[in-house]
């Protein structure tokens, strides 16, 4: 009985630190901005968005005619999920993914080169 009481006291101390561990961590990372990315797609998002942004001449001119907001594209770094399958990471000095996300409604791919030192928007394609 000794043994169960103190498990059970065990767990009740455990589970009230993870609590206040997991709200000071929250409150911490919304004043500070920090994320913690720890799977391959959080990642490579949040490297992305570090790097310079460049658009490719079929972008600009999307933006041009006011058919794509550059707010949109920012989107899919923020919201968006790589398709690693239909990525191709093996090249250098860039590599070129493939980021599924929404445009106005539509399901939408947006292809880019990241690069080491900057970001290429290559391609917007609905689905």
């Amino acid at each position: 009985m000794a043994l169960l009481k103190r498990i059970g006291f065990y767990l009740v101390g455990l589970s009230i630190g993870i609590v206040f561990l997991t709200l000071f961590l929250k409150k911490k990372s919304e004043e500070t901005g920090v994320e913690f990315c720890y799977f391959p797609n959080c990642r490579v998002l949040k490297d992305m968005r570090s790097k310079p942004l460049f658009y490719s001449d079929e972008i600009n001119k999307m933006l041009q005619e006011k058919k794509l907001d550059s707010l949109e594209i920012a989107n899919f770094f923020t919201n968006g999920d790589i398709d690693f399958g239909k990525s191709n990471t093996k090249t250098n000095p860039c590599k070129s993914y493939l980021i599924e996300g929404e445009v106005n409604g539509k399901d939408a791919f947006l292809k880019v080169d990241n690069c080491t030192a900057k970001l290429l928007v290559k391609s917007l394609e609905y689905n």
